[in-house]
């Protein structure tokens, strides 16, 4: 890897730390509140939409070799990114007893 291509990677990866901290700060101001938590999950999952119906889609290679390239990346470094939702019965169960009997 070239000392520019490296600098690039590490810098990267120090936005990607600093990202990380800041929404991990949120979450931690949120804390206690299930609908701050809700907003920023919204949000999280925004950005996810934006970035890949957007920048990620129009970078994506438009030859075999780089196609093979970025699925052998995605399968080596981990799969495709992927935002899951709560399950309702997995919502249900981490609800106070209290809570659950009130609603029924």
């Amino acid at each position: 890897m070239s000392n520019s291509k490296s600098f690039e990677s590490e810098k990267l990866s120090y936005e990607l730390q600093a990202i990380a901290s800041v929404v991990h700060d949120a979450a931690q101001v949120c804390q206690g509140d299930p609908m701050a938590l809700l907003a920023l999950l919204r949000q999280l999952e925004q950005l996810h939409r934006e970035i890949r119906d957007g920048v990620f889609q129009k970078s994506l290679p438009d030859n075999r070799q780089g196609v093979y390239s970025l699925l052998k990346d995605i399968e080596s470094v981990g799969g495709w990114p992927y935002i899951e939702r709560m399950r309702l019965q997995a919502f249900l169960e981490n609800l106070p007893q209290e809570a659950t009997e009130e609603t029924q």
